[in-house]
């Protein structure tokens, strides 16, 4: 372990809250057959990590490396902070670096708050004006956090007003087995909606029938009751 991981581990263990510690695993799922199995936690809130990660925004890349491969999930954290930080430079060499960082270590970006905080600035950002053909590699991987990553990833294009890759993604997906996919792509979708209401509207009568229904109601939720209720129906 490098010098910089023993600090920021020990920065946050100093940090760290029993009560959060009790609570974290059971809110993220780490118990023995749940999506976030294995993974430890010190206890640290938000807040606190982002204060620890702009006191060390500096660290090389290798540092970055050897925090993602922390056992500690707020460690893990605290590195793709930084990462987020790291890409609104104005480099280019830089940005790509941090992007394929990122994409040798998603499997130790495992838990749906670790993909949300980071890859839209990491991945997304950085695809804006280049071939988004990765996104449709992680959505066919069998790890679920890559494929995560491909649909949340196309927020920083809505963003943009570009919808495509977000609808294309979600249809690609729809019948995917995890329920934590049902919510990611019917977020997505509600956000695509935000810019293009009627376009949803459209998409969602066109599949609302085999549309999971968590993924259906998180991606209407900006409707009028009314519509919802029209949508909300299989037929």
């Amino acid at each position: 372990m490098t010098q910089i991981n023993k600090t920021i581990t020990q920065e946050r263990q100093s940090l760290s809250n029993a009560e959060k510690r009790e609570i974290f695993p059971k809110f993220f799922k780490a118990g023995k057959g749940q999506y976030g199995e294995g993974d430890r936690f010190l206890g640290v809130t938000v807040p606190n990590i982002r204060t620890i990660a702009k006191r060390h925004k500096e660290i090389s890349l290798e540092e970055i490396r050897e925090l993602l491969e922390s056992e500690w999930h707020e460690v893990r954290l605290c590195a793709l902070i930084i990462m987020v930080e790291t890409s609104k430079k104005k480099d280019e060499t830089l940005r790509q670096k941090l992007f394929d960082l990122y994409l040798s270590q998603t499997n130790h970006i495992n838990n749906w708050d670790l993909v949300d905080l980071s890859c839209h600035h990491i991945v997304g950002e950085y695809l804006l004006d280049k071939s988004r053909d990765i996104l449709y590699q992680l959505a066919q991987n069998r790890l679920l956090w890559d494929n995560r990553i491909a649909i949340v990833s196309t927020y920083a294009f809505i963003r943009k007003g570009q919808l495509e890759d977000t609808y294309a993604l979600s249809e690609l997906m729809m019948h995917h087995p995890h329920d934590l996919m049902h919510k990611a792509i019917g977020w997505m979708l509600r956000e695509a909606g935000k810019r293009d209401s009627d376009r949803l509207y459209d998409y969602i009568m066109s599949h609302r029938a085999d549309m999971p229904r968590t993924m259906l109601r998180y991606a209407i939720e900006k409707f009028s009751p009314i519509e919802r209720s029209i949508l909300m129906k299989r037929a």
